[in-house]
């Protein structure tokens, strides 16, 4: 038998009449008549072959065939009720979409989860991560992380924090100064929208009043998060923002040799200037607000 052909309904009617016990009761809680019950079980039992219930005065009793059947139904639609259930519940629970790049979502979202959760354990946190910038205006994204200087049109933004970029090695490269680039592979990575404002190895070598060195080698990522699992893996040495390495220079994966930093672009925090945010956004907006507040402290 084919899961398309499955009389569901008549199903249906067997476990509520099995569990009952009654062609009747069932009838009541499926708001049929009896004798659409019992039609439903009787063209169950002719496509099977074989009787469900010994119809007795006012009862029915399961025959062998129907108390092998009815476990399982019973089993099944238990677990179809607890998985429904489940989910009304976690339905009701209100829920905000933050979308942002996959560095910041990886790098500065994840990390700060746990926080999220202490703080504002009502309310479920759904992360869209993708560089292409979401049309708030049209899906169900409630906020936005955007990476830039703007204009942001049809969008209600604010400042979170402005980045600086700086050189991060591996401590085990033994990295001190400016003369170790020569010695190491340089990890570059690939800015969507080359603007010369944006923080390159070729602006800072201008910024620190460096000749660009021939260093032993490339390395080059479409990806920001790539290049710093890069740096982290001892591969070269990167130019990456801080706040995104932040949690590897406290804990020593990686370090700062030398200087200068270079500023990078800012941080965006961004709603639909279309739909006033839910409390629950509003509570998200606040929070990422603290997390940025104590990044710049």
């Amino acid at each position: 038998m084919h899961r398309r052909s499955l009389p569901l309904s008549a199903l249906r009617a067997f476990e509520a009449a099995a569990r009952l016990g009654s062609f009747k009761a069932a009838a009541e809680e499926l708001a049929v008549t009896p004798t659409a019950v019992s039609h439903q079980i009787r063209g169950l039992e002719q496509q099977l072959g074989a009787p469900l219930f010994s119809r007795q005065v006012r009862r029915v009793v399961l025959t062998e065939p129907g108390m092998q059947l009815y476990p399982v139904l019973r089993d099944g639609f238990d677990a179809f009720q607890a998985s429904l259930e489940r989910l009304a519940q976690a339905r009701q629970r209100p829920q905000v979409v933050i979308s942002a790049t996959n560095a910041f979502t990886a790098r500065w979202l994840l990390p700060r989860m746990a926080d999220f959760r202490a703080r504002l354990p009502g309310i479920d946190l759904q992360l869209q991560a993708s560089d292409d910038p979401v049309d708030l205006r049209s899906s169900a994204v409630d906020i936005a992380i955007r990476y830039g200087r703007g204009p942001y049109p049809g969008l209600a933004v604010e400042a979170l924090f402005t980045d600086d970029f700086a050189p991060v090695a591996n401590p085990r490269l033994g990295v001190r100064s400016t003369d170790d680039l020569a010695r190491w592979p340089l990890i570059y990575f690939a800015w969507r929208r080359p603007r010369p404002e944006n923080p390159t190895w070729e602006r800072w070598f201008a910024e620190a009043g460096m000749r660009e060195l021939a260093p032993a080698g490339t390395l080059r990522f479409s990806d920001e998060g790539h290049a710093i699992q890069a740096a982290i893996a001892g591969q070269g040495i990167a130019l990456v923002s801080q706040a995104m390495v932040a949690e590897e220079l406290a804990c020593g994966n990686l370090h700062q040799p030398f200087g200068p930093g270079i500023a990078g672009h800012t941080y965006h925090l961004a709603i639909s200037d279309e739909r006033a945010p839910s409390p629950s956004t509003q509570a998200a907006m606040a929070w990422l607000r603290s997390q940025a507040a104590s990044l710049r402290g």
